[in-house]
């Protein structure tokens, strides 16, 4: 398993590097000189700091997010309400910050990656909220005050960013606007906008990569039909899967169940059947078979054959090998989605699968970006089997995920199937009456070997990786509020790559393990795997829907504070740094 972490890793390292900025033209703020020099590229303040404000049994939680290296001043922060005739200044405790000699202030308190702050709602009203900051980079950049301004109705719950002119026009008119329709929540549009970044982001899980790899690689060679008719196939079948896994959510819900994104994870027959999924795939790629599947393209799966068809089912298995994986933007978008109307949630799940869509249809779209990828050969045959690798170590994995999920006994059952199946494939090959009746049987003793009971029986509940932590729950999470201690909860999952890369990278390491000793923080796991109802309760008190979710629990304050979804060591310090 470490060796599978590694090699995670080691991608996602190679991708990070190769998607650095590039020296930027900048400006400086303070003296409105600008230079080419090699000067950090700046985000808007948009970006760099952004309030995400919800509802809780009467209270209402404003969330600052802060970008890495930037950060907010305590002393800068102002909270206003408009509701029927009356302003209102609140005076908004965000906790304790920590003391920085900024060039700007002198020493001054601050906040890095978080700032969190609660105050009671009204009660059954509609009202306007107005929230100012001003914050500065690190690097050097100091920003103007910024203000943000969010609807609010308390009755229906719904909480909706609006612009500055509705706030003026409130303020002079004393009448608050009609709530934008169908948003029911935060704005919609920027919701949409996070799922489309994180259906993009999705691109670079390394499970995904061959699947894609190979699909681009064939718009190469001479395809039936145009390569833009191709990626718009493809494309629908992306999105059809990402639609039909919204449409089991809602209505696994609608009767009754408490389930998230990933869920399908949570069933160790499921994880065992895509194991085999990828098992049978990498063999393909490796060249130990070739088979032909509803047609007649010679050596080609369905999500590998150059006709429509390929192109669709390629859609599809992108889809399903990338439901282990959250992206950065997908967490808020997904929590949106699940408060909100089947149609709007069916939108959200929609964007999520565009932006998954998207490189690949740009690239169909401008054939000149085709003619630059190298043309067929024997090196292409060399790739192909490469890229089989890290697909039978992504099946590896999910047979080390069944062992979790199940004991020693699921694992040998899955690996059972495993040896079922490659002797299935190698009959076929014998092309004899009786290879191909071994060849059903074999097919067939896989099939129950995944639907046998050893895959039905559940485990103990996996133990964390470090020693120093507790398991989760309600009742112990709070006796040790209630005792003034500081808590550190992990909801992870064995399946859930980007919690295991962020446990390898910064949640484990050396300096955090010490640091989180010096502070006295309580490191609190709470172990998704397998279905747990007060876990997912957990989840929904914070507006999430899927996994990693990272909340630090700091004596005095009412709610968690709400991590970033991707750790480094020097983020996660910094955040330590904070408790006293």
């Amino acid at each position: 398993m470490r060796l599978f972490l590694q090699f995670t890793l080691l991608c996602a390292q190679l991708l990070c590097l190769s998607t650095l900025p590039a020296p930027a033209f900048a400006q400086d703020w303070t003296t409105g000189t600008a230079s080419f020099e090699d000067e950090p590229a700046f985000l808007p303040v948009t970006e760099a700091y952004d309030p995400v404000v919800t509802l809780s049994k009467g209270t209402l939680n404003i969330n600052w997010q802060i970008a890495d290296n930037y950060y907010l001043y305590k002393e800068k922060f102002s909270t206003r309400t408009l509701r029927a005739e009356q302003l209102t200044e609140h005076r908004a405790d965000y906790g304790e910050a920590i003391i920085k000699d900024d060039p700007y202030f002198g020493e001054t308190p601050v906040y890095y990656n978080f700032a969190n702050a609660s105050l009671p709602a009204f009660d059954n009203t509609v009202f306007l909220l107005k929230l100012t900051s001003q914050g500065c980079a690190d690097a050097g950049l100091c920003y103007p005050p910024n203000d943000w301004f969010f609807r609010i109705d308390t009755g229906s719950g719904s909480i909706a960013s609006v612009p500055e002119q509705t706030w003026a026009a409130a303020e002079t008119s004393l009448e608050l606007p009609a709530p934008a329709p169908g948003t029911g929540g935060q704005a919609l549009w920027l919701m949409l906008v996070f799922a489309l970044l994180g259906g993009v982001i999705l691109n670079l899980m390394p499970c995904v990569f061959p699947v894609l790899g190979l699909k681009v690689l064939s718009f190469t060679q001479n395809n039936e039909g145009r390569a833009v008719t191709h990626g718009a196939i493809y494309s629908a079948g992306v999105v059809l899967s990402f639609l039909a896994v919204a449409l089991v959510l809602i209505g696994l819900k609608s009767a009754g169940a408490a389930i998230g994104w990933g869920f399908q994870l949570q069933t160790p027959w499921f994880v065992a059947l895509l194991s085999c999924v990828f098992f049978v795939l990498s063999l393909n790629l490796l060249g130990a078979f070739e088979i032909n599947l509803l047609g007649n393209t010679p050596g080609q799966s369905l999500s590998q054959r150059r006709d429509y068809t390929g192109s669709f089912f390629t859609g599809v298995l992108a889809t399903i090998v990338a439901t282990p994986c959250t992206a950065p933007f997908m967490g808020t978008a997904l929590g949106f989605a699940a408060t909100q109307p089947a149609s709007i949630a069916l939108s959200v799940f929609a964007a999520l699968g565009m932006g998954m869509a998207l490189p690949v249809f740009l690239l169909t779209l401008f054939p000149g970006a085709l003619k630059s990828l190298p043309r067929s050969g024997p090196w292409m045959e060399h790739f192909k089997q490469f890229l089989g690798f890290p697909l039978l170590a992504t099946a590896i994995w999910l047979c080390w995920v069944i062992g979790r999920q199940t004991g020693a006994n699921g694992m040998g059952v899955t690996l059972l199937a495993w040896l079922m199946l490659g002797l299935g494939i190698w009959l076929i090959g014998l092309k004899s009456t009786g290879a191909r009746v071994l060849t059903v049987v074999s097919l067939a003793l896989a099939l129950a070997l995944l639907s046998s009971a050893a895959l039905r029986q559940p485990a103990e509940r996996p133990t964390s990786e470090r020693s120093d932590s507790v398991a989760y729950s309600a009742e112990r999470l709070a006796e040790l509020r209630a005792n003034g201690q500081a808590v550190f909860v992990d909801v992870t999952a064995d399946w859930c790559i980007t919690c295991k890369v962020n446990e390898e990278v910064a949640l484990h390491t050396k300096a955090v393990r010490n640091a989180f000793a010096e502070k006295s923080i309580v490191y609190m796991v709470a172990d998704w795997t397998l279905y747990d109802e007060h876990i997912t309760a957990l989840l929904g008190d914070y507006q999430r829907n899927g996994i990693p979710l990272y909340l630090l629990y700091m004596p005095g304050e009412p709610r968690a504070r709400v991590l970033p979804q991707i750790l480094t060591e020097n983020s996660i310090l910094k955040v330590l740094d904070t408790v006293d």
